[in-house]
């Protein structure tokens, strides 16, 4: 993806990547200019925690494994310049399957065809069965919450309805008591 930066403007990419999953990712200023102030680059976890920084760079690269699921975020930063420049970046981020680069793997081994699409696959395999387990603890807890909330609701509904008829009856033997007043007036 390519996009614009203002001097002294912060833009921030966001990436959801799930726990012990593999990032790669690459960025560069396209056409720099000369005494162009260059951009600052910083990729954060969800919770703060820094695997990349890259302090008034042209291009770079990084790599990680996730610790944490959760949406990883990338910013960069151009620091203030006058006259005002437009700086444009050209920034790549694949997580998971897509951040393998499988055509350096067929080289270095000189693998055949069918062993590279067997390995891909069986890296599909992997990433859909982790994604599976994952579902199936959120569904676990989806349904622990909905029974727990279902419960306290029936609770509410009794509570309601019994201070409802408390309120009648005694509504009732108010409105008696006072009749039974006035008739004896």
């Amino acid at each position: 993806m390519r996009f614009d930066m203002h001097s002294g403007e912060t833009k921030c990419i966001s990436e959801d990547v799930k726990a012990d999953t593999m990032s790669v990712g690459s960025y560069s200023i396209v056409d720099p200019i000369k005494g162009d102030p260059n951009v600052t680059v910083r990729v954060t976890s969800p919770h703060g925690v820094s695997y990349h920084y890259g302090d008034k760079v042209e291009k770079g690269t990084f790599a990680f494994t996730a610790s944490e699921n959760g949406p990883y975020s990338a910013c960069f930063w151009s620091p203030m310049h006058e006259p005002p420049l437009t700086t444009i970046v050209e920034f790549d981020w694949r997580s998971g399957v897509e951040a393998r680069d499988w055509s350096n793997v067929a080289k270095k081994g000189n693998i055949e065809a069918m062993e590279i699409e067997l390995r891909k696959l069986s890296v599909t395999v992997r990433n859909v069965h982790a994604e599976m387990y994952y579902l199936r603890d959120r569904e676990e807890e989806m349904q622990e919450l909905n029974r727990s909330t279902n419960s306290e609701m029936a609770i509410m509904g009794f509570l309601s309805l019994v201070v409802c008829v408390s309120v009648a009856g005694l509504q009732s033997w108010h409105l008696r008591n006072y009749f039974e007043r006035k008739k004896l007036l």
